[in-house]
C-alpha cells in the first residue's frame, strides 16, 4: 500500500458531506471570479455531485482547510468501470503546497478505483478553464497534459428577438413529461453522442442519477420527433445557473442529420427561455466535434465565452 504524505503544515484534510455544499459552493465562486469574471456555480450542483452515487464521500472526496477556512476541494467519480477516472480540484492561489498534496491524494485513488476496476491502469481526466488558477506548469511536471478543448458560448436572448420557432414540417417537439419519454431521450441522447471523445455509455438508472432526476424540470427536456424516423432528437436544458439559462446535452441521431433539427431544438430553447424571463443562454461544445456543432452554434449567434481543457494523466497500477 503507497503511503500518502502528510498535508503541509497548517492544513487540515477531510472528506465532504453534504453539509458542506454551502462552503464547497463559495470556494468554487470565488474561483469562478478570477477565472471567469463573475460567480457561475449553483448550490444545486454542487448538491448534485456530492450526493451523485458512484461517488462515495469517504473516499472520494477531499476538503483543506486551513483553520476554519476552506482553501482547496476534491472530487473523484467512475463513470466507466475500467480504467477512466474522473475528477474535479479546486484550490486557491497561492496555495501550491496544499494544491500539490490534493493532486496526491486524488491521483493514488484514482490509480486505486481503476485497480478495483480489474484496469491495469488509470486514465485520469479533469477539466480546467484555459487560464486557471491551478499552476499548469506544475501540473505539466506531474505528467498531465491537455488532450481537449472545450468552448463554452452564450448568446443573448429577448423575447422579441426570440420567439418559439414553428416546428419543420413532419416534425414534432414534446416535453418529457412522461417516464416513457424520458427513456426515449436518454436513448436518443445516447445514440447521438456514441462516436464523440470521451462518451461514456450509461444505463438509464445511471443517467437518472447524472441528470439529478429529483430535481430536474422534465418541461425544459425535449423529443423532435420526424415522420418516417421517429424520436431522432432531443435538447436537455436547466435553469438552476444564476448567469444564465444551460442547454446540457442536444443530440440528433446520425441517420436525421442534415434536416435542421438541431438548430430547431436550439431556437425553440432561445425562444422558451427568453419567455420565462431569461437574458441568456450557455452551452458546452467540444471543438474537434466532427458532427458540425460548433458551427451551428456560431451561426445562429451564440460566441465564445470562454474555454476549457480537458487535462489527463495516466498511471499505471502501482505508481
Amino acid at each position: 500500500m503507497t503511503t500518502l504524505p502528510s498535508p503541509p503544515a497548517g492544513i487540515t484534510v477531510r472528506p465532504a458531506t453534504l453539509d458542506d455544499a454551502a462552503a464547497v459552493c463559495a470556494l468554487l465562486n470565488e474561483i469562478d471570479l478570477l477565472e471567469i469574471g463573475r460567480a457561475d456555480t449553483s448550490l444545486t450542483e454542487v448538491e448534485a455531485d456530492l450526493r451523485h452515487p458512484e461517488v462515495d464521500l469517504g473516499r472520494d472526496s477531499w476538503l483543506l482547510l486551513d483553520g476554519g477556512r476552506l482553501v482547496g476541494y476534491g472530487l473523484l467519480w467512475d463513470d466507466s468501470g475500467h480504467e477512466r477516472i474522473d475528477m474535479d480540484q479546486y484550490t486557491l492561489p497561492g496555495r501550491e503546497q496544499a494544491a500539490g498534496h490534493l493532486f496526491d491524494l486524488m491521483e493514488a485513488r484514482a490509480v486505486q478505483r481503476a485497480a478495483l476496476n480489474g484496469a491495469p491502469r488509470a486514465v485520469v481526466h479533469m477539466h480546467l478553464n484555459t487560464t486557471p488558477t491551478t499552476d499548469v506548469d506544475a501540473l505539466r511536471g506531474r505528467g498531465w497534459h491537455p488532450v481537449r478543448r472545450y468552448n463554452v458560448l452564450t448568446r443573448p436572448l429577448s423575447p422579441a428577438a426570440d420567439p418559439v420557432p414553428a416546428p419543420p414540417p413532419g416534425v414534432t417537439l414534446r416535453p418529457c413529461s412522461a417516464e416513457e419519454d424520458r427513456r426515449r431521450a436518454h436513448a436518443v441522447l445516447q445514440a447521438s453522442f456514441a462516436d464523440h471523445f470521451d462518451f461514456q455509455p450509461r444505463t438509464y438508472e445511471q443517467w437518472l442519477d447524472d441528470v439529478d432526476a429529483d430535481r430536474a424540470d422534465w418541461s425544459l427536456v425535449w423529443i423532435a420527433h420526424v415522420d418516417g424516423i421517429g424520436d431522432a432528437a432531443a435538447v436537455r436544458t436547466h435553469d438552476n445557473r444564476a448567469s444564465s439559462g444551460w442547454i446540457g446535452n442536444l443530440g440528433v441521431v446520425r441517420e436525421a442529420r442534415g434536416r435542421g433539427l438541431g438548430g430547431h431544438l436550439l431556437r425553440h430553447a432561445f425562444g422558451h427561455y427568453a419567455a420565462l424571463g431569461r437574458d441568456r443562454m450557455g452551452l458546452g461544445v467540444d471543438t474537434d466535434n466532427s458532427s458540425g456543432a460548433l458551427a451551428l452554434y456560431e451561426s445562429h449567434g451564440m460566441t465564445l465565452d470562454f474555454a476549457v481543457d480537458t487535462w489527463e494523466l495516466t498511471r499505471t497500477a502501482g505508481s
